[in-house]
């Protein structure tokens, strides 16, 4: 390695296709994508010089640049359902050569499937191959389980059904009598460039096995474990602090019916409804307007009481919309907002194509449970009780009073 900074290349491959999960690489956990969420930590680790996304999808790559990733147009003969990753980082390799001027000293491999990689992983496996001595290094995880192979067709001459493949099945050791197993999560891994070229594999001379929490070892590979992921996303993603602030929003769009109400209507005798509201999320809305964010109600209900409670906050309203998240990407477009940019906050499954389109998609702590599990943040108090107010104090930083 040379004596100054190395070169880092960290390549996430993401293709198209995907039999399991229908375009994956783009489906949302915590509300974000899953390839933004990958670009978002490689960008934030220390050390890392250059992030590239090696796809064949243009929406891929849209999202990829949107997150601030270069994007590696991948050619199809490698595109395919049986091409390996090396072969994706091996041409990512090539690319950066022609556009850089040189090589990198150390290339990542991150699978954007692990959706909750954090930075730390990604530093820990550059620091192994960049300064620690290694040639190749991988996240992994500590693994306690028994693990066993069905004997009856798998070559192994095993004629008594299951047997034992990191332990005899005859004897069971206590945990702390056994040897320390550890799992490959599939999350991050780092190369010597010039190691990695000759071997054409990512194992080779010393690897050095970086240690992670075993709570956040996933992949995505079917529709159970997205369903999963997303389940997890508030708990794991709540676990590294990710609270939105005001750098992180420019602009905040709410729903109306169970986010800033109780989601009851109140109906009298002459057919008038009426709804409940608080007086604390009146006060949250105002504090974000001084503070000069642009706000929005966006509600698919046409409904005068929306239209009131709107020019009772003084912001504008878009109601009796068939089609929000239509909606919402045109009210972005005109007031020259970045979607990624933006905080939805909503309670429905109605609100879910909005959650896919915005970078912070916030859900009311009575949300629909879909609907919590598709979202990056959740309130403590449910929609009706004081949760914009809460959102409020998240971005600005400080208790509304």
């Amino acid at each position: 390695m040379p004596p100054d900074a190395p070169t880092v290349l960290a390549v996430i491959p993401a293709r198209g296709g995907s039999k399991g999960v229908p375009a994956k690489n783009l489906a949302t956990v915590g509300g974000v994508p899953l390839v933004v969420r990958a670009v978002r930590e490689c960008l934030a680790a220390r050390g890392v010089t250059h992030v590239a996304v090696s796809t064949d999808d243009a929406a891929i790559a849209e999202a990829a640049r949107g997150a601030g990733a270069e994007v590696v147009e991948r050619p199809g003969d490698i595109a395919g359902d049986t091409a390996t990753s090396e072969s994706a980082v091996l041409h990512a390799m090539d690319v950066h050569v022609r556009r850089h001027g040189g090589e990198a000293d150390v290339v990542l491999l991150v699978q954007c499937t692990s959706p909750f990689l954090t930075r730390e992983d990604v530093e820990g496996v550059v620091a192994a191959v960049a300064s620690g001595g290694a040639d190749s290094a991988l996240t992994v995880a500590p693994f306690h389980g028994f693990v066993w192979r069905d004997g009856s067709g798998d070559g192994s001459g095993s004629g008594d059904g299951g047997y034992g493949v990191n332990h005899d099945k005859a004897y069971r050791p206590r945990r702390q009598d056994r040897p320390q197993d550890l799992l490959e999560t599939g999350a991050a891994y780092a190369m010597r460039a010039d190691g990695f070229r000759k071997a054409g594999h990512r194992f080779f001379g010393r690897t050095e096995l970086v240690r992670t929490d075993p709570a956040r070892v996933l992949e995505v590979d079917d529709p159970h474990d997205l369903a999963r992921a997303r389940a997890l996303a508030p708990l794991l993603d709540g676990r590294a602090g990710a609270l939105p602030t005001r750098d992180d929003v420019d602009a905040v769009v709410l729903d109306f019916d169970g986010t800033q109400t109780d989601d009851r209507v109140y109906v009298d005798s002459d057919g008038r409804e009426t709804v409940a509201v608080h007086r604390g999320d009146g006060l949250g809305i105002a504090a974000l307007r001084r503070a000069g964010l642009p706000l929005l109600i966006l509600s698919t209900e046409e409904n005068p009481v929306v239209a009131a409670r709107a020019r009772k906050l003084r912001i504008p309203v878009l109601h009796g919309v068939d089609r929000k998240d239509l909606a919402l990407k045109q009210w972005c477009e005109e007031q020259g907002i970045a979607p990624e940019r933006v905080l939805y906050v909503g309670n429905d499954v109605n609100d879910l194509p909005c959650f896919g389109l915005v970078g912070w998609p916030v859900a009311v702590a009575s949300a629909h449970d879909v609907v919590r599990g598709a979202a990056r943040a959740v309130t403590s108090v449910p929609g009706g009780a004081g949760a914009i107010r809460e959102i409020a104090s998240w971005i600005l930083g400080k208790e509304l009073s």
